[in-house]
Parts: structure tokens; C-alpha cells; sequence
């Protein structure tokens, strides 16, 4: 049997942010491959060359949208089917209404990046083993 590839992506801005994520999903999921990209740009990277199960997104970052660069990305069969979470500070109804039509499997605020939280949507969306 093959083992399954695994890997998250965290994509934000905000060094504080970045740390305060890292440090909760390290902590549940502390044999989960994960990295880091500062902007679409470098996300954009990884996501072409590394199999990312799963994404964390800021939605204001310095070259664009984050629910932007998830409507783009949901126009390619290649990650179709790669779970995103929005992770913002400032949660619109603009940004429910496009994520809808999307592959964002939930939208949060920084505060709900939290270990319940985590479990849930890891344990739903993605394979842990």
C-alpha cells in the first residue's frame, strides 16, 4: 500500500500571524509536513511543485486576494480538489458569496485558528494517514 503524501500550506503576510499558526498546527499535528509562503506569489511556488493537502489562507495579502487566488485556482483541474480555510482578520459577506463558489471549505477569522477548530477541518478535508 502507498503511503499518502501529506503537506500544508500556510499562506500570510504577517510574521505574527504566521508564528501563531505554525505554533497551533505544529502543536495538533506535530508529524504533519507543513510550510510557509508571505504571499500568493510564493504559495502559487509551492503549490506547483509540492502535493499540498490542505491550505490556510490569508485573504488581504500584498499581491492580491486571497478568495481571488482560490477562484483561479479552482479553474484548474490540478487543485480541483486541494482544501483551502480562509484565514482573515476582516471576514465580508463578498468574500462568503465568492468562496462559495470556490474551493474554501470554511472561512475564519485569526481568532478561530485554534486547536478545536483544527482538528475539525483537518479531520474533515483532509487525509491524516
Amino acid at each position: 500500500m502507498v503511503k499518502s503524501e501529506k503537506l500544508c500550506l500556510i499562506v500570510d503576510d504577517q510574521e505574527f500571524d504566521r508564528r501563531m499558526m505554525r505554533r497551533v498546527f505544529t502543536k495538533e499535528y506535530p508529524d504533519f509536513p507543513m510550510v510557509i509562503a508571505c504571499d500568493l506569489a510564493q504559495a502559487r511556488k509551492k503549490l506547483l511543485t509540492s502535493k499540498v493537502s490542505i491550505v490556510f489562507l490569508d485573504n488581504a495579502l500584498p499581491d492580491g486576494f486571497g478568495v481571488d487566488f482560490v477562484h483561479e485556482l479552482a479553474q484548474k483541474d490540478a487543485f480541483k480538489r486541494v482544501p483551502f480555510v480562509i484565514v482573515s482578520d476582516f471576514p465580508t459577506p463578498f468574500m462568503y458569496a465568492k468562496a462559495r463558489a470556490s474551493n474554501v471549505r470554511e472561512i475564519w477569522s485569526k481568532q478561530d485558528f485554534n486547536g478545536p477548530s483544527l482538528q475539525r477541518v483537518m479531520q474533515q478535508h483532509t487525509v491524516l494517514n
